[in-house]
């Protein structure tokens, strides 16, 4: 069966349809954002709400004989260990993706991600199970993360090979909107989880709430999911080629240097996303001596500027280059990144929520972009594959390991030593995104006949 035939082209163009055309080719592409937008927020709500209990209550939950410190820690390293398992799972559902479709891998994580989050709500603490406890919430961890390593890319390869190519950036805001959105959404279910109890009520069970009705969220995203079709750029890369046998080895074969360099491109706004959300809200909790109630209040209201950030970030980039618009948050952001612990240092709760604000600001402004920044760069043969790899390896460094080291470094060295670190992944993030290839314009279908041309000569 020709594919081709019955599928639009690969830049999603308007032009020479016939009315009916053109209003079903909207139509369809309206709906493909609005699956992949609900997608996004519900995985990463899942993601989300772990991170905010991890920094307010599994110290205790979980590791009860533990000092304050060392509970911080070993919490966020249970945080840190989905990182770990991140890019195993984009590596492993790259492969499916490349190979069986976009739309029945993102089925299986989403179904994954749900069930490991309603486990870690239904989870016996310590004090009845031992040891047990803390493992099993580990292994959950990993399964979250094998399913959120497969998602991201996923969700945005549906939007940006439907989307035509002068408006990838903003029809690739959706995946990344919903991802945003996560943030503020957690934060506001904890607030209103915890209204009218007291500390002793949400660390019993309280906080459980919010992990077991995530299951409500995961049934939406599975109706949703289930009703969207194959993206036309994958059927006919299937027509043309058929399907990979090893997309992954493909990918580093004849792009390696892309993945590389696009895993740098993540890492400031993860750095800055994952260090808001555990290290800062724990940072405000226990130094600032901030209540639970305002600092969760500060977190659903930054959680508002990351996703206007990402509006912005995203329109902008069709106009003036994915390059300049991340490149150039990348930068401002290390000069943030120095002034931020001296601002926190004596904050007040507004100076608290204002710097979270900022913070949460840049983050946006860079990540959306990279909803069609990355898939851009490969071939559509293991675009989910290299996208998913280079998408995971940024969070592993970025947002796994500066949570996971700012409680030892702030107290070793100070909480500004932190903040050079953070401008220096700052610079690093910068150098790598404008050392690949500017792609507000590229034509994916033509990406694709151009690299499988190239690719006999080694690319």
């Amino acid at each position: 069966m020709n594919h081709t035939e019955n599928t639009p082209p690969a830049d999603g163009s308007l032009r020479d349809r016939t009315g009916d055309e053109q209003r079903s080719l909207a139509a369809t592409r309206r709906n493909v954002a609005f699956t992949s937008m609900i997608g996004t927020l519900v995985e990463f709500y899942d993601f989300a709400i772990y991170g905010v209990a991890a920094a307010l209550v599994f110290p205790s939950v979980f590791f009860p004989a533990l000092s304050a410190t060392a509970g911080v820690l070993a919490s966020f390293a249970t945080f840190g260990v989905a990182f770990v398992a991140r890019p195993i799972g984009g590596a492993l559902f790259g492969h499916f993706g490349d190979r069986l479709g976009r739309k029945r891998t993102l089925v299986t994580t989403l179904l994954m991600m749900g069930i490991a989050t309603a486990g870690v709500g239904l989870l016996p603490t310590p004090a009845l199970i031992g040891a047990a406890a803390p493992l099993i919430l580990v292994a959950l961890r990993i399964v979250q993360g094998l399913a959120a390593g497969g998602e991201w890319a996923g969700a945005n390869l549906f939007v940006t090979e439907y989307a035509p190519k002068d408006k990838r950036g903003f029809w690739a805001t959706f995946p990344q909107l919903g991802a945003t959105l996560s943030f503020p959404l957690a934060n506001a279910t904890f607030l209103a989880t915890g209204l009218g109890m007291d500390n002793e009520t949400f660390t019993n069970y309280g906080w459980r709430i919010p992990f077991i009705t995530s299951a409500v969220l995961v049934a939406v995203g599975l109706y949703v999911r289930l009703k969207i079709d194959e993206t036309p750029v994958f059927q006919q890369e299937l027509a043309r080629n058929g399907a990979a046998r090893m997309p992954f080895l493909d990918a580093f074969r004849h792009q390696a240097r892309e993945i590389v360099l696009a895993a740098g491109v993540g890492l400031t706004p993860f750095a800055f996303f994952y260090v808001s959300g555990t290290y800062l809200t724990n940072y405000a909790h226990g130094e600032l001596g901030l209540s639970r109630t305002f600092v969760l209040t500060a977190g659903t209201v930054s959680g508002l500027m990351l996703a206007l950030g990402g509006l912005v970030g995203a329109a902008v980039s069709d106009r003036f280059g994915r390059r300049a618009v991340i490149g150039g948050a990348s930068v401002t952001s290390a000069v943030w990144a120095l002034a931020l612990f001296p601002v926190l240092s004596h904050a007040s709760g507004l100076t608290f929520t204002l710097a979270l604000c900022v913070t949460m600001l840049l983050s946006g402004i860079q990540f959306a972009p990279m909803g069609a920044f990355l898939p851009e760069q490969f071939h559509t043969r293991y675009r989910y594959s290299a996208s998913a790899v280079s998408y995971n390896l940024g969070t592993v460094i970025g947002g796994s390991v500066s949570p996971l080291i700012a409680p030892s470094m702030t107290k070793s060295f100070g909480a500004p030593a932190f903040g050079v670190y953070l401008a220096a992944l700052c610079l690093l993030a910068a150098i790598c995104t404008f050392r690949l290839r500017e792609t507000r314009m590229v034509d994916l279908d033509r990406l694709d006949l151009d690299q499988a041309e190239a690719a006999p000569q080694g690319h």
